[in-house]
């Protein structure tokens, strides 16, 4: 039996993995190795880990290897190791605040469009405000589904809110103070920062102060008997002491980021303040302001390192003390400069850390143009070019320290999370664990966009991932570590694998769709833009995806996003379709030495070809995606989607009409038995109470009429369909779940455990029968029981998932 994603995964789970570059040991006591990332259900996330955007890393008080941080991509993590493994939470929208109750360990809460708390130590979450029980109703709105929440709740004023942070009572179990940004309806109260106070979880809330349009920065609730509540906001520091209120001016270059920690040694607050660098001579000025008196005044402190101009100049994007121990603390730093060996300069961004409450700071962590030292490496690291090494290695976007240990601190970048338990001296990369002396296998923090999973038609046990932002990726065990696999991708093309393209009769020949623009087709990365200005093409390899070279001549530049064979040519002559993202269809006859474009008959200039389908036939079925930005309210009929026919191999084209309202096509199925019987996922155009005009669509004509087969979700990414078992069918998309039918789309159930926010496409495990993979929009791919588990926990238990 070849080595499937479950056993690999169970072997990796018994692998002695070692770490390296010279860190001692792992962020967490005894030495453990990492594995599979923990779950309550069967299914299993799998991909070489991170890449993308990571943020909030925020440190438990009762254990510092309990950390819960977020994503760009609506995934939450929790760790309960320090860091070797991650359980993805998933809530409907991106999180942007934590707080742990200072009491109760196994209290927690997270904030974002919405409030949730966990009383199970992140087990499970359930909507606290507004009140999910009072008529709450999500709506799933525009291209990326966002909720926007409609609520009997009146214990806010109604409209919409966000949580800007969150800060805990120290001296009482389930005390909060939320600060929020509230835009409510007319009449309700005016916009702006608002500060709420619950004393029992979120049972009841009072208001009890309003920051105008000032942006909330940090809470804290001083250890007083009676609670002194410290607000940080670009205003300044707002102190609130029994009911009276008082506010403090800012720096005079004002703050633009802040933490703010207790001293039990002297009994005072300590706030940290930060603003913009000036150079004075040949020393940095600025940048970190202190105070010890609730902001009445601020000094000064003094830097071990210069500014080196960087990409944006010296500039500060975070800073966090520990909230026990905020003598000391630490600032992500970008555009600082070190002195090599030789006495030249090198500019990069770094981390600094002060013990003496920002009197002094000194670097702890650099990163200019080549890894950190002290740095254990992942395998990203070595894929970034000298020349764009500013670019993914920026300053981090996020630190959390240690309440109880201040020499435990995590930080977070585009691409990595990574920490340190020794106060800056060595630094642990957090997002993958090695295997052997070339894979790598997830931790369980993974944020990347992926659109299919493809395998070798040779052998098995070669998995490869399409990845977004970290191009391709290929496993030579079965799906249990992976190998960075974009060797020879020119470099504009490098960000995107969009497909893979396989040669069913030579061993090691596959084609890609390649670009160097990354999510597609999502309407954020053409608006503004030309339709012609992507840069990408089809790349092709003999050795199965180990290295890469251009396939041949004739075409434009231009995102792929998609490749298809004509399993009836010749080997060694094939015939190939390839969707160019902004340009159109394009056919080789010629095993892909040549190029020639295809468009007769397509009505749209430029077209957003997207996604191309053979019957058996041999018509073939073109999916043109929608032009329309209906998000920004654009509405031109003629960049509405299409759907075309050819029957004379991309000769000419026949426009096929969409279902009623449709103007969203996005994926295609049909039946094997009957080449009439097509399946339409499609995306609704934004509209309230909910979207209109997606979901799955059946014709049984072959497109002459349609009926929607599929309504509960408006954002179906695609539809697959069994092809040994034709009446089966699955469902993905942006809403949060996975359905299946087992009676041709007749009825659907929801595929449980797999409940990440944004779907892509489900892709049928060859190997095992009973098996899918689920692709997503910035979770990585999921591996998991094709039914669903019926015993999966539900993560976020309200508001209740659609079934």
């Amino acid at each position: 039996m070849p080595l499937s994603v479950r056993s690999g995964l169970a072997l990796l789970a018994a692998l002695a993995l070692v770490w390296g570059c010279g860190y001692a040991a792992p962020l967490s006591p005894g030495g453990k190795a990492p594995g599979p990332a923990p779950r309550f259900d069967s299914w299993h996330v799998i991909g070489p880990g991170g890449g993308g955007g990571q943020f909030c890393p925020t440190v438990s008080p009762h254990d510092p290897n309990v950390v819960l941080e977020r994503c760009d991509m609506t995934g939450s993590y929790l760790t309960t190791d320090g860091g070797l493994s991650w359980r993805m939470i998933n809530f409907a929208t991106v999180i942007e605040a934590f707080a742990f109750d200072a009491k109760s360990p196994k209290l927690m809460y997270a904030g974002s469009d919405a409030l949730y708390r966990s009383d199970d130590a992140g087990a499970t979450w359930r909507m606290i405000l507004p009140d999910p029980a009072k008529n709450t109703v999500a709506h799933l709105l525009g291209d990326h589904a966002g909720a926007v929440y409609t609520t009997d709740d009146t214990r806010l004023p109604k409209g919409q809110f966000r949580v800007q942070a969150l800060a805990i009572d120290p001296g009482a179990e389930g005390h909060l103070y939320v600060g929020l940004s509230l835009s409510p309806e007319s009449g309700q109260a005016p916009s702006g920062s608002y500060l709420y106070e619950t004393k029992d979880r979120g049972a009841t809330w009072s208001r009890v102060g309003y920051f105008g349009g000032d942006e909330i920065f940090a809470i804290r609730v001083g250890p007083q008997k009676t609670p002194v509540v410290y607000v940080v906001t670009n205003g300044g520091v707002c102190l609130l002491s029994g009911d009276k209120w008082t506010r403090n001016a800012p720096p005079a270059e004002g703050i633009g980021s802040a933490a703010i920690g207790y001293n039990p040694e002297t009994g005072r607050v300590l706030i940290y303040a930060t603003s913009q660098f000036r150079v004075e001579g040949d020393k940095l000025a600025g940048g970190v302001y202190v105070s010890e008196d609730a902001g009445k005044t601020w000094r000064t402190c003094k830097y071990d390192f210069a500014g080196g101009g960087g990409r944006w100049g010296p500039r500060i994007t975070c800073v966090a003390c520990s909230a026990g121990h905020p003598q000391t603390a630490y600032f992500g730093l970008d555009g600082v400069s070190q002195t090599r060996a030789d006495g030249s300069q090198v500019s990069g961004s770094g981390i600094a850390r002060t013990t003496d409450g920002g009197r002094h700071w000194k670097l702890v962590h650099f990163e200019g143009g080549a890894p950190s030292a002290s740095m254990e490496l992942s395998w990203f690291e070595p894929r970034v070019t000298p020349g764009s090494w500013d670019l993914f290695f920026s300053a981090p976007f996020s630190i959390g320290v240690a309440p109880t240990n201040p020499e435990v601190c995590y930080a977070t970048d585009y691409f990595r999370t990574y920490g340190t338990k020794d106060g800056g001296k060595t630094w642990q990369q957090l997002i993958s664990a090695k295997v052997g002396d070339k894979a790598w296998a997830t931790r369980g923090l993974d944020v990347t966009t992926n659109y299919g999973v493809h395998f070798d038609p040779f052998d098995p046990t070669h998995v490869y991932i399409s990845y977004t932002d970290i191009g391709m990726f290929r496993s030579e065990d079965g799906g249990a570590s992976w190998i960075s696999s974009i060797a020879g991708v020119r470099e504009g093309w490098r960000n995107t694998t969009y497909w893979l393209e396989f040669d069913p009769a030579v061993k090691g020949l596959v084609w890609g769709g390649f670009s160097g623009t990354h999510d597609l087709p999502r309407p954020k990365m053409w608006r503004g833009r030309g339709p012609t200005s992507y840069r990408g093409g089809v790349g092709v390899s003999t050795d199965g995806g180990k290295t890469w070279a251009v396939a041949g001549k004739g075409m434009a530049q231009t995102a792929v996003t998609h490749v298809l064979l004509d399993p009836t040519s010749p080997a060694g002559k094939r015939t190939l379709y390839a969707c160019g993202y902004g340009t159109g269809l394009w056919k080789s006859t010629d095993n892909g030495e040549t190029w020639t474009l295809r468009n007769k008959g397509i009505e749209q200039q430029n077209p957003f070809a997207w996604r191309i389908v053979r019957l058996a036939d041999g018509t073939l079925c073109l999916i043109i995606a929608r032009r329309n930005d209906t998000e920004a309210g654009e509405d031109d009929p003629a960049d509405n989607g299409g759907l075309y026919r050819s029957t004379d191999g991309a000769e000419t084209w026949t426009k096929v009409k969409l279902p009623g309202g449709c103007t969203g096509p996005n994926g295609l199925a049909v039946d094997p038995r009957d080449p009439k019987r097509l399946y339409l996922a499609a995306w609704g155009s934004a509209a309230m109470p909910h979207d209109l005009g997606g979901g799955v669509f059946l014709s049984t004509d072959g497109g002459a009429t349609w009926r929607n087969v599929f309504s509960q979700s408006q954002h179906v990414y695609d539809v697959t369909l069994d092809p040994k078992h034709p009446d089966t069918l699955y469902i993905c998309g942006f809403d949060s779940a996975a359905y299946r039918s087992a009676d041709a789309g007749k009825t659907w159930s929801r595929i449980k455990g797999y409940n990440f926010k944004w779907g892509h496409r489900v892709v049928l495990d060859p190997v095992h029968a009973d098996m899918i993979y689920i692709t997503t929009f910035g979770g990585s791919v999921w591996h998991g029981p094709a039914a669903g588990d019926p015993k999966a926990l539900e993560d976020v238990v309200t508001p209740v998932p659609t079934m």
